[in-house]
């Protein structure tokens, strides 16, 4: 993902410089097809670590290469890396099962702090905040289409993961309605 995004990152650049448009292309287009293998790849093999990493990176990826004339967009990235920090905190505590079923019991039970019946943590609150943040960038007209269709996968992965976790909480809760014997 790393090189993926830097190809991405160096391709918009030389997009923009005179001179550099062919390359630029290649680079971008190159670096917009990894990613997409990437995301295709975690999203098939359901495993929420690697789903979140990869976003985790991409994010991380872009934020390094951002300028400091980029306020809105760094802030952007800064506030998804804080939300994907407390995510993989999620992810370790949902598979902790017999701890989850405690922690599930100070989660209020409205409907706004639930996730389809399941407590909407850090996960769900994390994927929620960045499904917007990144829906957000489809509003610009004149989006390339190969970007336009990164952007819809990485939003296609993050309902895969959300749906990925709340089995491992429906999982990991079904315990407690167990009895031990």
């Amino acid at each position: 993902m790393t090189v993926a995004v830097a190809q991405i990152v160096r391709g918009r650049r030389g997009l923009r410089t005179k001179g550099e448009t062919e390359n630029g292309l290649a680079y971008f287009t190159d670096g917009l097809q990894r990613a997409k293998a990437v995301f295709t790849e975690v999203q098939g093999g359901r495993d929420l670590y690697l789903m979140l990493l990869a976003e985790y990176i991409y994010v991380g990826q872009e934020l390094a290469s951002s300028s400091n004339e980029e306020k809105e967009a760094r802030s952007s990235c800064e506030a998804a890396m804080h939300d994907f920090d407390d995510a993989f905190l999620a992810l370790e505590a949902v598979q902790e099962s017999p701890g989850y079923v405690v922690a599930e019991k100070t989660y209020p039970h409205k409907p706004k702090y639930r996730y389809r019946g399941m407590p909407r943590d850090a996960f769900h609150d994390a994927y929620m905040a960045h499904r917007t943040r990144v829906g957000n960038t489809l509003r610009k007209i004149g989006l390339n289409p190969d970007e336009r269709s990164l952007t819809e996968l990485r939003i296609a992965a993050f309902a895969a993961a959300q749906q990925v976790y709340l089995e491992k909480q429906q999982a990991a809760l079904s315990t407690a309605a167990v009895p031990h014997v």
